[in-house]
């Protein structure tokens, strides 16, 4: 989900991920929301927000041949997109592509925390040509008030904000390591790590897992 704390469209949209994921437990749903930042400008600074994410759904929009960005918008195994407050056809779509085998495997195993840092050992089994290991360290709740712009004088609720995300070129190879940075405030129980396979050249996700945190990691 592309979503803005400044975009009065948006709640809805944050509000129907968080009764999916509470709904998917145990299904491999994997819910990322990127705050994008082109609505800060605009009277209210989402602190969740990064220009990566925005630049992450400009690739999107060249992947799927889309004229203009707007927010909320879901894109569901990088090659569909819709309003993200449209709940029937996102249940609809997740429902359909449950339906198909994922064409890679992937896994992370070895999730150690220095500091603030997190390392990592990542497995993949099927494609990595023209791939990437797309990782991203997810907080998965969070609130808001909102002081200003579309949104002032609501306190937000939002779950499964991408926090971090790298993008590791896989050239063929089928394991290796990784390291992330962790922010400011960071909680083995409050984050977690989600890494899905991605083709380079049509945006489609292949694979993905997800990997806790364990609370003696931090020590």
């Amino acid at each position: 989900l592309f979503t803005s704390e400044g975009c009065s469209s948006c709640p809805p949209a944050d509000a129907l991920i968080a009764k999916v994921q509470k709904e998917s437990a145990g299904q491999p749903i994997y819910i990322l929301a990127m705050h994008v930042d082109y609505w800060d400008r605009l009277g209210w600074k989402d602190a969740f927000s990064s220009a990566d994410y925005t630049h992450r759904q400009q690739q999107y929009a060249r992947w799927l041949r889309l004229s203009q960005l707007y927010t909320p918008q879901a894109i569901v195994n990088g090659t569909k997109e819709f309003v993200g407050s449209e709940e029937s056809t996102l249940r609809n779509t997740l429902k359909a592509d449950l339906q198909k085998p994922a064409k890679t495997e992937v896994s992370l195993a070895d999730v150690k925390v220095h500091g603030n840092k997190a390392s990592l050992q990542y497995h993949v089994i099927g494609t990595t040509s023209n791939a990437s290991l797309v990782l991203a360290l997810v907080e998965k709740n969070a609130t808001t008030k909102v002081l200003r712009g579309e949104n002032g004088g609501r306190t937000l609720s939002h779950v499964q904000i991408v926090r971090k995300l790298e993008n590791i070129a896989l050239n063929n190879h089928t394991e290796g390591s990784a390291v992330t940075a962790l922010p400011v405030g960071f909680t083995p129980e409050g984050y977690e790590l989600i890494a899905f396979v991605q083709n380079i050249a049509n945006g489609e996700i292949t694979g993905a897992t997800r990997a806790e945190f364990s609370p003696t990691l931090s020590k």
